[in-house]
């Protein structure tokens, strides 16, 4: 099965991507491509610059989704919602295609310093994904408190490695039912 991961957020020293690491890690025997969103760096979305065309970063983007079987989804959280980059590349591919996630099957994780844990913006992610692209989210999950619970590459709070385990067979799940 092929499956498209990627951190919501472009800063380079993301807790996000930190957790999307731990996850593709545990699918090691699919195939897995994850992007960067700062590879698809565009102007910001406006319908005056859709009559001009679309950027060949949300073609690309849009090729990736469609390419995969089912996606990873790790959202970075910014004052409760996505961050700019994430959204304005969803912008973009939601004019190329909607619903843009039609058939495809989600695993959406989010994490932040907080107890929360990316919380609001899990809450967005699952309104978004779910109701307006048509995909289907299998498992979801927030990681709170980030720092104290995840160490070099590790999940170190047992509950949580359990709790995302599980989450994270749910979606791999998903996905061989699909196939078979």
């Amino acid at each position: 099965m092929k499956i498209l991961a990627f951190a919501g957020s472009n800063s380079t020293t993301s807790i996000n991507k930190e957790l999307l690491n731990y996850a593709t890690a545990q699918l090691a025997s699919h195939d897995i491509n994850v992007v960067d969103l700062n590879d698809y760096e565009m102007p910001i979305y406006s319908i005056e610059r859709q009559a001009s065309g679309f950027p060949q970063q949300a073609i690309d983007f849009h090729k990736e989704i469609k390419d995969a079987d089912g996606l990873i989804i790790s959202l970075a959280e910014h004052n409760g919602n996505f961050s700019v980059a994430l959204k304005n590349i969803l912008d973009w591919v939601s004019r190329i295609e909607m619903p843009y996630l039609k058939d495809k099957k989600i695993l959406l994780l989010a994490t932040s310093p907080g107890g929360y844990g990316g919380g609001n913006v899990l809450e967005v992610g699952l309104k978004t994904f779910v109701h307006f692209a048509s995909g289907e989210v299998v498992a979801s999950s927030t990681f709170p408190s980030f720092y104290d619970n995840f160490k070099e590459g590790n999940i170190v709070n047992e509950d949580l490695k359990v709790s995302i385990d599980e989450k994270i067979k749910t979606f791999e799940n998903s996905l061989v039912a699909v196939e078979a």
